[in-house]
């Protein structure tokens, strides 16, 4: 595990790696984010409609400051994207990439309510388990989930450059 970061440490990498992940997206053409492929059979719009669905759960943490969540979190990690594909693979890619953004925006600024002790005591969040760290929950459903695919999409990018 990471050294634990202080709260302006955690917003600047989640704002840097996702300004990574955002320069990345900026740089495609609308139709290649549409297309199957990008990781597995998910396009760029699936994999950014899967991001979303992480962040949300995590504002919703933050906003209930307690450990709540959708009962999706009970099935397996495979089934639990499924269903969170299947759930977002008919929706139009602006609307998507308009929710992404939204959320992003209201998740930054909800992470920012929250103090050092928020941080660092899962005290502080009814239900979470003793052993969990918040800042890492919130580390593992935003920067270092935006590093996972990013690698994969940059090297699915790389041998589709044009669509």
């Amino acid at each position: 595990m990471e050294k634990a970061p202080n709260k302006p440490q955690l917003l600047d990498k989640i704002r840097r790696s996702r300004a990574k992940l955002d320069a990345l997206l900026a740089s495609m053409d609308p139709l290649l984010m549409t297309r199957p492929g990008a990781t597995g059979d998910w396009s760029v719009k699936d994999v950014l409609a899967h991001i979303t669905w992480h962040e949300r759960e995590m504002l919703n943490v933050i906003r209930a400051h307690s450990l709540v969540g959708s009962g999706l979190w009970d099935l397996p990690l495979d089934q639990r994207n499924a269903v969170i594909y299947n759930k977002n693979k008919d929706r139009a890619l602006k609307e998507v990439l308009d929710e992404s953004a939204t959320i992003f925006k209201a998740l930054t600024q909800a992470l920012q309510t929250l103090t050092e002790e928020d941080l660092h005591d899962p005290s502080r969040f009814p239900n979470m388990p003793p052993d969990w760290q918040p800042w890492d929950l919130f580390a593992q459903n935003t920067y270092e989930h935006y590093q996972d695919h990013l690698s994969d999409l940059q090297a699915w990018l790389a041998e589709n450059p044009r669509g």
